[in-house]
């Protein structure tokens, strides 16, 4: 298998998995959102942990440790990313929660959107005429949903830039996909431990510790996060943030069919609308790409072939 095609295999499943994730946050949603996210990040951190001890890698942590904090551009980067990766989190468990998961789908159609514009303007990536029209449709798209449900969807609004940054810093850093992931969780590890101690401490807590599927669900936050999260980093190293971008469109369709045919939220006319010319972006830009990707042979070529 090629880089390109583990690439593409890795990082679509990812989206698939984060696709299906609002019915797994929706069995825990008598859990406030910040209980939900303190134990997200410190299970994440337990299971990278488990990963990395049972792959027998732990020298190979070491010695990208040394070389993260040995470069502070690096540090500060993946300090950065650890940020802005629970920022998402808190705010798309917030959304799925508080029944929302119909704006949190818009959130991951502007993300695509937002990754091409960083392809472009951070990483220098080159569109074509019929590429920015493709593009331009999925903004109309997006620009009529935002209109049409009454205000700025701010909810959306910050699960498209903090994902779309995320994944610019991962393409950017070049340090190993599995310890990067075991560092952003272990940043954030000790404060989401001091604040889970607290709320248990003081009375504040909504989690049960008892044994009981509400308890499973919690502590299983760390497989669904961690999981999707690796398969995301090592695939993203293989393929242009450009593909990224489509590819996103995997994790906010499945949560579009999710939020109407099992939680019934409405899918308006207004919807309907924007969901249309956001696919029909989606192809063009999608058979645009595809064209310019094939290999082309050269007169030049097939002369020396035939000689």
């Amino acid at each position: 298998m090629s880089n390109f095609a583990k690439g593409m295999l890795l990082t679509a499943g990812a989206y698939v998995i984060w696709g299906v994730l609002p019915i797994y946050w929706k069995q825990i949603e008598s859990v406030s959102s910040l209980e939900i996210i303190a134990h997200r990040i410190f299970w994440s951190f337990i299971f990278m942990l488990v990963y990395i001890a049972v792959t027998g890698r732990w020298q190979y942590l070491k010695t990208n440790l040394t070389y993260i904090f040995s470069n502070k551009k690096k540090t500060i980067s993946l300090i950065l990313a650890s940020i802005i990766i629970s920022t998402n989190w808190l705010t798309y468990i917030f959304a799925v929660n508080q029944g929302y998961i119909l704006e949190a789908s818009l959130g991951y159609y502007i993300n695509p959107f937002v990754s091409i514009l960083l392809a472009f303007f951070v990483l220098k990536e080159k569109f074509s005429k019929g590429e920015w029209l493709a593009i331009f449709i999925v903004f109309l798209g997006v620009l009529y949903m935002s209109l049409g449900v009454g205000g700025i969807p701010w909810l959306a609004l910050t699960l498209a830039i903090t994902f779309g940054v995320y994944g610019l810093i991962k393409k950017t850093i070049n340090i190993d996909a599995t310890y990067a992931l075991a560092v952003e969780t272990a940043v954030l590890a000790p404060l989401a431990l001091i604040y889970i101690i607290y709320l248990n401490v003081t009375g504040g807590n909504t989690l049960d510790f008892g044994f009981n599927m509400e308890t499973l669900y919690t502590t299983g936050t760390g497989v669904v996060t961690a999981i999707p999260l690796l398969m995301f980093a090592i695939g993203a190293v293989y393929i242009p943030l450009s593909v990224i971008g489509l590819l996103q469109y995997i994790g906010p369709t499945l949560m579009l069919l999710i939020s109407i045919f099992i939680y019934g939220e409405a899918f308006t006319t207004t919807h309907q609308i924007s969901y249309s010319l956001i696919w029909l972006g989606l192809v063009i830009y999608t058979i645009l790409r595809f064209n310019n990707s094939r290999p082309k042979r050269s007169k030049k070529t097939v002369k020396l072939t035939d000689s």
